[in-house]
């Protein structure tokens, strides 16, 4: 019986929380680090058969792969960053993004049924690692004094407003673009998620009382649900590494 005392089981936190799979040396192993680890094995090893052995007529593997290298390469890192300056980010970008698709799309894959991102802290590290790679690539164009100008929006034509505008970009690009692009994409996993156990449980609970036409609906919804988080899972995945692209292109334009 649920606290409500109708009975209803209705998700909440408790259903992004995880028994350990397995302890080693008082390291807990779980669902999720599971789901994660083979989301990287299935990244590396599908562009390893793909690219492996790369043919001058590719095969349908090599297609495919092309086809979604190609897609993150002219769609993402070219319209933002420009084809020269991109051509070097492209294989970090690529990454990121089939990455955090395939780590998303598990939400809806049957005995997975969860989002990875949708646990804070996969989107903390992947931002924080867009973060490093941003202040050092501005740091070594730009030295000390450019890299200050540059994340505090420094220009004299503001005049006596320049002080605080300098203290409102700072803190903002420093602080709160970390923030945000982590939580844009945990947020909208933590949500979908949420919405979708949801569907799908009062479904099977109204099944079960006299309530059957209101599972019928709910049913349908949980269908619809689902189509709208493949949607969201491949946004999400764009999104991300779409202001990846522009953090770097604001790092390696000059400063004016």
């Amino acid at each position: 019986m649920s606290d409500n005392g109708c009975g209803f089981p209705a998700p909440g936190l408790h259903s992004f929380l995880f028994k350990p799979i397995a302890t080693v040396g008082g390291f807990e192993f779980n669902k999720v680090m599971l789901l994660a680890l083979i989301t990287t094995l299935l990244v590396i090893t599908f562009f390893t058969l793909a690219f492996g052995k790369a043919k001058v007529v590719p095969g349908k593997l090599q297609m495919i792969g092309e086809a979604g290298y190609d897609f993150v390469r002219r769609g993402i890192v070219y319209e933002t960053i420009g084809k020269k300056d991109g051509e070097k980010f492209v294989p970090f970008m690529v990454s990121l993004f089939f990455f955090i698709w395939i780590m998303n799309i598990w939400s809806v894959i049957p005995l997975a049924q969860f989002p990875v991102s949708s646990i804070i802290a996969y989107p903390a590290v992947l931002a924080a690692i867009v973060y490093v790679v941003w202040v050092s690539l501005t740091f070594k164009k730009h030295g000390f004094v450019g890299f200050f100008k540059n994340v505090t929006g420094y220009d004299k034509s503001l005049g006596p407003v320049l002080p605080l505008v300098m203290v409102i970009e700072f803190f903002s690009n420093l602080l709160v673009r970390p923030f945000t692009h982590a939580v844009r994409l945990f947020a909208n996993m933590f949500a979908g998620h949420l919405m979708l156990v949801m569907f799908t449980v009062a479904s099977w609970y109204l099944l079960n009382s006299w309530m059957v036409p209101a599972a019928g609906v709910s049913f349908v919804m949980a269908v619809a649900m689902v189509g709208f988080e493949l949607f969201v899972q491949a946004v999400q995945a764009y999104v991300f590494v779409l202001l990846a692209c522009t953090y770097v292109q604001g790092a390696l334009a000059e400063h004016h």
